[in-house]
């Protein structure tokens, strides 16, 4: 038996809307407030590390920015890829494109460019990690899987 998200089933099912940031409810529900709480903590899904940030993010702007948002985060996962992916990296470099704020990518990845010039892949590799995870650790961003 598969077991869907309770979220979408309120949400679309229950209420006709998109997601829980359309509830006139979703500040106060104790199920998505539960869920945002835990999800910080525990939840292997690095998305979960920016969800309110999305939502508020959505609510400000409008979700046709938000889709631009992570189109741009797809631009910058697929140079980290691309420049900077020694094979083993992947996950890595799709967290930091999921949970670290674009301005901070753009950096990273440009500083990376900068200090590892005339290395090999797997010199350029260990550069961006040892500077997006100093990013990291003065934002407190999770940059591992909780499993």
């Amino acid at each position: 038996m598969k077991v869907g998200c309770p979220f979408i089933t309120c949400a679309v099912k229950k209420r006709g809307i998109e997601f829980c940031w359309q509830c006139p409810e979703h500040e106060n529900c104790e199920r998505w407030y539960e869920r945002r709480k835990w999800g910080r903590s525990h939840d292997s899904f690095a998305c979960y590390q920016r969800l309110e940030d999305n939502i508020a993010f959505i609510e400000r702007q409008g979700i046709s920015a938000f889709v631009k948002d992570q189109k741009e985060r797809e631009r910058l996962l697929t140079a980290m890829l691309a420049e900077f992916n020694e094979g083993r990296s992947k996950s890595f470099y799709c967290i930091v494109a999921t949970v670290m704020d674009i301005q901070e990518i753009t950096q990273a990845i440009a500083q990376a460019r900068d200090e590892s010039v005339g290395k090999d892949i797997s010199g350029k590799s260990k550069t961006l990690h040892l500077i997006t995870n100093k990013i990291a650790e003065e934002r407190k961003y999770n940059l591992k899987l909780r499993k």
